[in-house]
């Protein structure tokens, strides 16, 4: 026992914190630290269950008589708009009011709650009969949504050593969008019927309440951040945790001890919002804060109108939600594939280069009247829209300190929630006066602006230490 933490804590900072940052950092990335990779991302299969269940019940609302895919005013209450507007508007102020939360309290309390959160709400939407009540809902359930986004990648990014984070979020997002295909086929089967006499969509609403319940279980299994722990005072509880992770890593690696932690700058809290927006940090929150408003344009614009957009191209929606589905199977290959080159290939250039896919695949999939190849074009948009996934998340979390993290997290990713609640009314608007078309030229000149802001102005993060970039 004394020999695996021999050497721990030679050259680092004085400060407890900056040690314990310094030994997460130093950890080989073994059979545990992948398991609890993966207790996280469990958590974020019900987070994305509950945010693409939009694209795949607005047939069955509007189905079901409460909504209408028409023109009803930019903010008429009962159009597939504004439910989608409710969604991202809820979202943003779970990211942007309640991201802080986590930073005062805790990564795991947060991630726990917030499940429990719209998991609920979700549940108690699906039991609405007016529009105005699924928009309530909705928007209440996706500020639990918000803040579960925020708290999952602040949790992964402080557990998680450097050479190993990009591989992490890969596989996170893996195992997130496995759940996208379940949910588009539950659309696909129940959304255009009524089991028991009950609408369709109401069933697949109902199912994301499973998640409060799996919400305990996933709880057991997880460690507070020993990032936070040490932050705030709980020296105690941080190094139980650390010595049960570096007894079962080096167990696992096979070592007698673990490599000696390296040195590291010095870890202190008491972080203020106001530090977003001074050096280091206030240029890299104006680019991320550019680059969340525009790359959700892409990614939502496109997947959650992925049925309303192939009923525009005169596919009947039966048929439009079965595309969808064959669509939705892409989903978690991008950050399966993404996994290989995670690490290996700087996080700037590979939002670059998922951006450009992303404007080129989304011109062809507007021009396409043959099934086939509008499913090619859309598994490709979708491919690049999930390699940018994976990525930007660690690569957001990695720029701000632990003390500051939870809430920068949440300023940037905020602008994703205004623009993809924009979004969805502007997309309503392309796509009724320029068609197909007219959105892939709106998400074209998103991801211009996207690429140039990140591939310019953007900092290199690979393989750097979260106290290293954060000086």
């Amino acid at each position: 026992m004394t020999d695996i933490y021999a050497d721990t804590t030679i050259a680092v900072a004085d400060t407890y914190a900056g040690q314990v940052a310094a030994r997460l950092d130093r950890l080989p990335f073994t059979r545990t630290l992948w398991r609890l990779v993966f207790l996280i991302s469990l958590g974020g299969v019900f987070e994305l269950y509950d945010l693409f269940m939009t694209a795949y019940i607005a047939p069955g609302l509007v189905r079901s008589g409460m909504f209408s895919s028409g023109s009803v005013g930019f903010f008429g209450i009962n159009g597939i708009g504004f439910f989608v507007f409710c969604t991202f508007a809820g979202m943003w102020l779970g990211c942007m009011v309640f991201g802080s939360i986590a930073d005062r309290l805790g990564r795991r309390s947060m991630f726990t709650f917030s499940l429990i959160w719209y998991s609920l709400a979700t549940a108690v939407m699906a039991c609405q009969t007016h529009a105005a009540g699924v928009d309530i809902c909705r928007f209440v359930a996706a500020i639990g949504v918000g803040l579960e986004q925020v708290t999952i990648d602040t949790f992964l990014t402080e557990l998680v050593p450097p050479q190993g984070r990009g591989k992490a979020f890969a596989f996170y997002q893996f195992i997130e969008f496995l759940i996208v295909p379940v949910v588009a086929l539950l659309g696909w089967l129940l959304v255009p019927i009524s089991p028991f006499g009950i609408d369709g969509w109401r069933w697949v609403a109902a199912i994301a309440s499973v998640g409060a319940i799996a919400a305990w279980w996933l709880r057991l299994g997880l460690p507070e951040s020993p990032r936070w722990l040490s932050l705030h005072g709980h020296e105690g509880e941080a190094e139980r945790i650390m010595r049960d992770l570096e007894t079962k890593i080096a167990r696992e690696a096979g070592m007698a001890k673990l490599p000696p932690a390296q040195r590291s700058e010095p870890v202190v809290g008491d972080g203020k919002f106001s530090e977003l927006f001074k050096p280091p940090y206030g240029k890299r929150t104006l680019v991320l804060s550019v680059f969340n408003l525009t790359q959700t344009i892409a990614f939502y614009g496109f997947g959650a109108w992925v049925p309303t957009l192939l009923i525009s191209k005169g596919i009947h929606v039966t048929a439009s939600l079965q595309y969808a589905f064959i669509i939705a199977l892409a989903n978690p290959v991008g950050p399966l594939l993404g996994i290989w080159i995670a690490d290996k290939m700087e996080r700037k250039w590979q939002i670059v280069s998922a951006g450009v896919g992303i404007s080129i695949f989304m011109m062809f999939f507007a021009k396409q009247t043959d099934p086939l190849w509008i499913i090619v074009f859309g598994v490709l948009v979708t491919l690049f829209n999930n390699w940018i996934s994976f990525v930007f998340h660690g690569f957001q979390a990695e720029q701000y300190p632990t003390r500051i993290r939870a809430r920068a997290i949440g300023f940037v990713y905020s602008w994703s929630r205004v623009s993809a609640a924009l979004a969805g009314l502007l997309i309503g608007f392309f796509l009724r006066e320029g068609g197909t078309m007219g959105v892939a030229l709106f998400i074209g000149a998103a991801m211009l602006v996207m690429i140039t802001a990140v591939g310019v102005f953007g900092p290199r993060t690979l393989n750097r230490s979260l106290e290293e970039l954060s000086q």
